[in-house]
């Protein structure tokens, strides 16, 4: 150990992650001392990591970080998560990120000050590449002063900022690839909350707990975009068809529309989502490079609805990955298996239920048929701890079941996950 250089030390240091250890182990020696001061790129603060920060008071919490941050130079990476921790003086966190923005490369931060720190004005013209918010305010950008020329990644979580506002500052980023919004309070000046982006260089968009009547989307080059638990009327996503992986989970939304962008996905992972099947496979069925399609926990618009398995053998040839949730209603299962066709080059089949009965071994039975070339099978299912005399009867048939069925199939491979 004694002979690797200070840099090697700096790096081994940083990668510990909470500034306790870091600390701890800096006091080995004079080297690693010096490699804490000179040599050390990344330094984390969080509240959960030590029960002390949540012993101290505010003002000797923010000794500490000062006294910390303040013996390195040379900090790329600052993560300040204070949880559960009283408001700290805003000008103590200034002199902070004013003491590492000219070398800061990655800023996470979750901070409650008195008053609001404006982190884009202190950041604003530096070298910053990703930049993650929690609760804080947003309000003024000036996207000519407030510029990150270097920015390619955009957190905000439980921020509020203004429609207007989001928007100029992502027109500040010009080379922002990932964004995500995280339930952010939008503030509007009209009834409706609308939310309209534009930004040709995104590539990816993770949007969760937003609830709103619209959100227009423009992304010229976007590749991936996930919804998650979120309420809207309309959304729609305005693209040059790059989008590869679209993931929607547990949305609201009355009107879905990912128009042109379908031509090249690859990936579609759609749960605890309401469909009305034939508009959903209308805006998907030109996906033909599509190789892994995931309906979980699905709800049908139409009672009467059947996903014909035919159609999408048929219409997603590349299909190597399919997952599907067992509904049994009304003795229909809303995966239907009539046809001739075969998925040929599925090789992993994802099959689960939420109420298990004895069709659904019949069902499994029938997509195995349809996969010739299948080599993984993962079944999925939930179990009560209260179990009735019949669901361990149930249970323990569809057990015997499956192990005389995969008999006939010893070239796949098995796996059960239960809940």
């Amino acid at each position: 150990m004694e002979h690797l250089p200070v840099e090697v030390i700096g790096n081994i240091l940083s990668r510990l992650g909470g500034a306790r250890d870091v600390v701890i182990a800096s006091a080995t020696c004079r080297k690693w001392r010096e490699a804490w001061c000179k040599h050390l790129h990344t330094l984390s603060f969080n509240s959960n990591d030590w029960h002390v920060y949540h012993d101290l008071t505010t003002s000797q919490l923010e000794i500490l970080i000062t006294q910390t941050i303040f013996q390195t130079t040379g900090l790329q990476g600052l993560l300040i998560l204070m949880d559960g921790v009283d408001k700290f003086s805003a000008s103590t966190v200034i002199a902070w990120l004013m003491y590492t923005r000219e070398t800061l490369r990655r800023l996470i931060y979750n901070v409650r000050t008195t008053p609001n720190v404006n982190i884009l004005e202190i950041c604003g013209r530096q070298k910053m590449e990703m930049l993650e918010l929690s609760h804080n305010s947003i309000t003024g950008v000036e996207p000519n002063f407030q510029r990150f020329p270097c920015l390619k990644s955009l957190s905000l979580s439980d921020v509020s900022i203004s429609a207007l506002d989001l928007n100029l500052l992502l027109t500040a980023c010009p080379k922002i690839e990932t964004l995500e919004l995280i339930n952010p309070e939008i503030a509007m000046s009209d009834a409706q909350v609308t939310v309209e982006l534009s930004i040709p260089t995104l590539r990816r968009v993770y949007v969760e707990a937003i609830s709103m009547d619209k959100f227009i989307l423009e992304a010229d080059s976007i590749e991936c975009l996930h919804l998650k638990d979120c309420a809207l009327e309309l959304f729609e996503l305005i693209g040059k068809g790059t989008l590869k992986h679209f993931k929607i989970d547990d949305v609201s939304v009355i009107h879905l529309d990912i128009g042109d962008t379908v031509d090249n996905l690859e990936i579609i992972d759609v749960s605890n989502f309401t469909i009305i099947w034939p508009k959903f496979y209308q805006m998907i069925s030109k996906s033909s490079k599509l190789t892994k399609l995931r309906l979980w926990d699905v709800v049908f618009d139409d009672e009467d609805e059947i996903v014909d398995l035919e159609t999408i053998a048929v219409c997603f040839p590349q299909l190597s990955h399919l997952a599907l949730s067992y509904d049994l209603r009304d003795g229909v299962v809303n995966y239907g298996l009539q046809g001739s066709s075969h998925l040929e080059n599925v090789i992993v089949l994802e099959l689960g239920w939420t109420i298990i009965n004895d069709l659904f071994s019949h069902w499994v039975e029938g997509l195995l048929k349809l996969c010739p070339n299948l080599r993984k099978l993962v079944i999925h299912g939930v179990v009560s701890e209260a179990k009735s005399h019949e669901e361990c009867q149930m249970l323990a048939n569809f057990t015997s079941s499956i192990v005389q069925l995969m008999r006939k199939y010893m070239h796949v491979d098995v796996q059960f996950d239960y809940e």
